[in-house]
């Protein structure tokens, strides 16, 4: 790849630059044209090269239940959403993710997390399902094994009907990481531990889970400290807040990261930085459930880490993770002022914060010699955006990312020229759908009375 201005995240950027690729590694990057040498030379005249970015939160079923519940709070929508989630079967996962997945590849996404806690009896294999979509399309895929195990009938927001038994859930658990789970440097595939959020999981399921992650060697991830209706939940039912239940229950530590973590205190961010947890900052989701601002610009300055996520489609339609970069860079600037966040910020936290939550800022997340050569190369000379003088301002500020020129995935084509190249396109868009019509279908067969109440 060369004559291409590359921001690498870490270090200055390159004007007119090249990186060299051998296998699935970046072996080398500088100023000039690329030196001579073996291999395919991709013309990067007129591109701004960035590293992948990386999701790290999602919930690739809600693809299926995209634009329901429209006007509710994030309590009041789980409420309607559960009994339709209860539906799903294997088909519509892996229906869902393929076009999740695919759609997160067509904005710059490179690696995605997954968290997926929702596992009706006899609906087929769903974590598979997931699986074999993110192998489909081709991007790195950490899928979060969730669960529920605290249902209404003992104090939690679930209906029972979607609830798993704790032991079912260490064994499915333990059984996802032994079959799937890849460590490797070059891994496409690693698995997390990732009971659901303190309102639907019991402390027993938190620390076991807990216990079983450390012993296996993998993270952990739930949701924290998304809306105020959490903090008093928590409150009542535990006696304190959220961040603070978590510390009690030894959630807190640098293999571990908060979705959300909208409502933080500063003693709650001081024990972030301290402890070295990271978040998943979903602008967009918060917004679209009247959730509230996260501190992102707080946190950074106190030294805590932030990634990115687009959060599940059912709470943030359509997004992509470029415009979750603008969304996190308005949002901090609407709460703090024009100076909150910068362009080159919003991109650190969409790639090598992402990376960090996930463990692999030693592979992921920056253009650097040794890291895998996952790359994201925008075309920013159009008859349009070439106005916008500063490339990543043109990626980060604008309402319509640029085109996506290439999609490197350890130095493998997945997007050429806004397009696909591991599957079809369309098809995969179709099977999104087709997993909506299904799911709802299946819904209203079952007698879920929400699959028709959430239309409206």
């Amino acid at each position: 790849m060369e004559n291409v201005h590359i921001a690498p995240v870490v270090g200055p950027e390159i004007e007119s630059g090249h990186i060299r690729i051998e296998g699935d590694r970046i072996v080398s990057l500088g100023a000039g044209p690329a030196p001579e040498g073996d291999g395919d030379r991709i013309d990067g005249t007129g591109c701004l090269a960035t590293p992948g970015l990386v999701n790290t939160h999602h919930h690739l079923y809600q693809w299926a239940s995209q634009g329901l519940a429209q006007d509710a709070t994030l309590f009041e929508w789980l409420v309607a959403l559960y009994q339709v989630w209860a539906a799903m079967d294997a088909e519509v996962v892996h229906g869902a993710a393929s076009a999740g997945l695919g759609w997160l590849a067509l904005s710059g996404c490179t690696t995605s997390s997954d968290h997926h806690y929702v596992f009706p009896t006899g609906r087929g294999d769903l974590f598979a399902a997931e699986v074999e979509a993110a192998r489909e399309i081709g991007l790195r895929f950490h899928p979060a094994r969730g669960s529920m195990d605290r249902g209404k009938s003992q104090g939690g927001l679930p209906p029972d009907v979607v609830v798993e038994k704790l032991d079912d859930i260490l064994t499915a658990t333990q059984e996802a990481i032994d079959t799937y789970h890849d460590p490797s440097f070059s891994s496409k595939l690693r698995v997390a531990v990732a009971p659901c959020s303190p309102f639907s999981v019991s402390a027993e399921l938190m620390t076991e889970s807990a216990s079983q992650a450390r012993a296996a060697g993998v993270r952990l991830h739930t949701h924290l400290a998304e809306t105020l209706d959490e903090d008093e939940h928590c409150v009542e039912q535990f006696g304190m807040r959220p961040v603070d239940y978590m510390e009690k229950l030894g959630w807190l530590g640098p293999d571990v990261w908060f979705a959300h973590a909208v409502h933080l205190s500063d003693g709650d961010i001081d024990k972030f930085a301290a402890t070295g947890t990271g978040s998943a900052h979903c602008p967009s989701s918060n917004g679209r459930l009247g959730a509230g601002i996260a501190r992102v610009s707080e946190m950074l300055a106190r030294g805590a880490n932030v990634g990115l996520g687009v959060d599940g489609n059912a709470s943030s339609e359509l997004t992509t993770m470029a415009g979750e970069m603008r969304q996190a860079l308005l949002f901090q600037r609407a709460r703090y002022g024009p100076t909150a966040l910068t362009a080159r910020q919003a991109l650190e936290i969409a790639t090598l914060g992402g990376a960090r939550n996930l463990g692999r800022q030693d592979e992921l997340g920056s253009i650097e010699v040794g890291k895998l050569a996952d790359l994201a190369l925008w075309r920013v000379d159009g008859a349009f955006g070439s106005a916008v003088a500063d490339p990543v301002c043109q990626l980060v500020f604008g309402t319509s990312q640029p085109p996506l020129a290439r999609l490197l995935v350890g130095g493998e084509t997945v997007v050429e020229d806004d397009e696909l190249r591991t599957v079809s396109q369309d098809a995969v868009g179709r099977a999104g759908a087709d997993a909506r019509d299904r799911l709802l279908r299946t819904a209203e067969e079952l007698g879920f009375s929400a699959a028709k109440e959430v239309h409206s």
